[in-house]
């Protein structure tokens, strides 16, 4: 009876998606990393600690080129919302590299 409810809900155009507790919270990224094969696109979001020599990749995102070119739309459209709201978001100088102290001291164990 369920599978043909979910059936009935995708054919009206409908997707019900679960959002678990612990998804919801996230994961915070400060870095994405971009590769790519002729099949797929790839999207390792790490976190980076100031001064640590090592970063954790938090979560991986394999795409289709398809979906992928779909986020990048997703992206500038939202991205474009965001600026008519709040103001142009301002990039940091692309020659500057990654910032592994982030301005403070490092840090010392």
């Amino acid at each position: 009876m369920a599978d043909q409810e979910n059936k009935q809900e995708l054919k009206a155009g409908q997707l019900n998606i679960e959002l678990s507790e612990e998804m919801a919270e996230g994961k915070y990224a400060n870095l994405a990393i971009l590769t790519h094969s002729h099949a797929e696109f790839i999207i390792d979001f790490v976190q980076i600690m100031p001064g640590a020599p090592k970063a954790k990749v938090k979560s991986r995102i394999i795409l289709t080129p398809q979906h992928a070119k779909r986020l990048l739309g997703a992206l500038n459209d939202n991205i474009s919302k965001y600026e008519q709201q709040h103001g142009a978001i301002q990039d940091t100088d692309p020659n500057q590299g990654i910032p592994m102290n982030f301005g403070g001291p490092t840090t010392q164990a």
